[in-house]
C-alpha cells in the first residue's frame, strides 16, 4: 500500500490529540511491516514538564508511538480499519532507549509482525531519527471490541 495521510491514520486508530502519535504512514506492506512518521514539535504538551530547559520525549510515549504504528499495520492487514476494533497492549519486552528524542525531528516508526493471529499479534519495533536507532521494543497486542459503555 502507498502512503496514508492523517485522515487514513485516524480512520485506522481511535486515538485523538493529544494521544495520537502517528502523523502519517510512509509505507505499509500488509501482513509484514509498516514505516510511519511522528513529527516531534515543541508544541507537544509533555515538553512543558519533561524537562523544562531540556525537552525530551518520554520513552513510554516513543513506545506508544511504535505501538500505534503497529496497530495500524494490524488493523489494515486484518481488514479491520474503520471497524471500531481496538488494539490493546498486552506486553512490552526488551525496551531500550539509545538517544534522547528532542523537538524538531521526524521520528520514523518501524514495526514488523513477529507473529500474527486473528486476535493476538506480536511485533518488533524500532524508532529512528535520520537512520539512527533511538529506541526499540518488542510488544504484544490484542485486537478486541471496545468496552461496553
Amino acid at each position: 500500500m502507498g502512503p496514508l495521510d492523517i485522515g487514513r491514520v485516524m480512520a485506522a486508530l481511535p486515538h485523538r490529540y493529544p494521544m495520537l502519535l502517528v502523523d502519517r504512514v510512509e509505507e505499509i506492506i500488509l501482513d509484514r511491516s509498516i514505516a510511519a512518521i511522528k513529527a516531534v514539535t515543541i508544541n507537544e504538551g509533555f515538553f512543558q514538564g519533561h524537562f523544562p530547559g531540556r525537552p525530551i520525549m518520554p520513552g513510554v510515549l516513543i513506545v506508544e508511538a511504535l505501538a500505534q504504528a503497529a496497530g495500524i499495520l494490524a488493523v489494515e492487514s486484518l481488514g479491520l480499519a474503520g471497524s471500531g476494533k481496538l488494539v490493546y497492549f498486552m506486553a512490552i519486552d526488551g525496551a531500550k532507549f539509545r538517544k534522547p528524542v528532542e523537538p524538531g525531528v521526524l521520528l520514523r516508526l518501524e514495526a514488523t509482525f513477529v507473529q500474527k493471529r486473528s486476535s493476538v499479534c506480536k511485533f518488533a519495533g524500532v524508532a529512528k531519527i535520520d537512520g539512527q536507532v533511538v529506541a526499540e521494543a518488542n510488544f504484544t497486542a490484542m485486537i478486541a471490541d471496545p468496552p461496553k459503555a
